[in-house]
């Protein structure tokens, strides 16, 4: 007889509006800016800043700018995670599903979806696909679903993967996956990531002396580079730079998506866009390790935008290299870190 299915996998992502209506992208903008861990300031203020200012007057602009990356299949990023679903699904012999941290479909039809197909399901491996910790992707992913988890007083136990960004599987997918694009000619490599306000790499800081306070922070060793995102992507960084044999002045890193007019990380990506050709940068590859599915802040704001703002300063040639999405190397990691879990070794899950 068949032994009964017992484990799941739960692969959870950001998220999108459900079409690119305005009624609908505002319904995502708010449920996205009220998250107290993405804007955290007191409740009242948060919402009479979102819903009085910031999603009235962003919503309109974000719809168009969804509608010039929708397909006939709906969101690149939903589509995106629901190819990487399968592509996990024939390396494993368990059910695999997926949720969004925003929007549909919901971690309780996930959870209800794995429990349909594996009635004795006794532990789901959830699967953040955030490389890096911050408290407004990984932390609000992970949080949200154990509060629901616990709430919805389901039978199986719940573990996640740690963030990955120094895992050899990782770097090794991304290397290979940027490989193809360095036979081009090219002035440098820029690696741009999602911001973050400055303010939150400070509340994350565990030791409360360290980041943002330590000339050359990232730089030195500290128990605050568990939870600290900008020590997590300069190391992404250097280690993809050296497995590709880039050399110094070859590339560098940047931050996106800057929202408000506090200080968030810098370099700014926009910013070197604009600056690049004017330091002799004229051709450009750009690569977005933050993000393991192509998604709006990729496709619109930097293969549209970022491309339409680097030529217009001077730059020649411009590429985005897209994100791991469905590259072999990064299906075969994911499967194999919950196989891994799955196997009883535990060292890759959040404790």
């Amino acid at each position: 007889m068949a032994q009964a299915i017992r484990k799941g996998i739960l692969l959870m992502n950001l998220g999108s509006p459900d079409s690119t209506e305005v009624k609908d992208v505002r319904r995502y903008l708010n449920e996205f800016l009220m998250d107290e861990r993405v804007i955290d300031i007191p409740y009242l203020i948060r919402a009479l800043l979102v819903k009085g200012i910031i999603v009235p007057f962003r919503a309109p602009k974000s719809a168009k700018a969804y509608q010039s990356i929708w397909t006939d299949e709906g969101s690149p990023l939903i589509v995106l995670t629901k190819q990487l679903q399968q592509a996990v699904q024939d390396e494993v012999s368990y059910p695999v599903e997926i949720a969004m941290r925003y929007g549909n479909p919901t971690v309780q039809h996930a959870f209800a979806q794995l429990m349909q197909k594996a009635p004795e399901l006794d532990e789901v491996i959830a699967v953040p696909l955030y490389p890096h910790y911050a408290m407004s992707s990984y932390e609000t992913a992970v949080e949200s679903v154990k509060e629901i988890h616990a709430k919805g007083n389901y039978p199986f136990q719940l573990n996640f993967i740690k963030p990955y960004y120094n895992n050899t599987e990782y770097i090794d997918a991304l290397a290979e996956s940027i490989k193809p694009y360095l036979q081009q000619e090219f002035d440098h490599i820029l690696f741009s990531y999602h911001g973050v306000p400055e303010r939150h790499i400070r509340k994350g800081d565990t030791t409360g002396c360290h980041c943002l306070k330590v000339n050359d922070c990232c730089n030195v060793d500290s128990a605050a580079h568990t939870q600290c995102y900008r020590h997590q992507c300069v190391v992404t960084t250097k280690l993809v730079a050296k497995k590709l044999g880039l050399p110094e002045g070859k590339f560098g890193f940047s931050f996106q998506s800057r929202l408000g007019k506090e200080e968030w990380l810098k370099p700014y990506t926009a910013k070197r866009f604009e600056e690049m050709p004017k330091e002799g940068i004229k051709k450009l590859l750009v690569a977005c390790p933050a993000f393991v599915s192509d998604c709006l802040e990729t496709l619109e704001e930097i293969a549209e935008e970022g491309k339409e703002d680097f030529m217009h300063h001077g730059g020649e040639s411009f590429t985005m290299i897209p994100c791991l999405n469905i590259h072999p190397m990064w299906v075969k990691a994911v499967a194999g870190w919950a196989n891994n879990v799955a196997a009883g070794e535990k060292e890759m899950v959040l404790a």
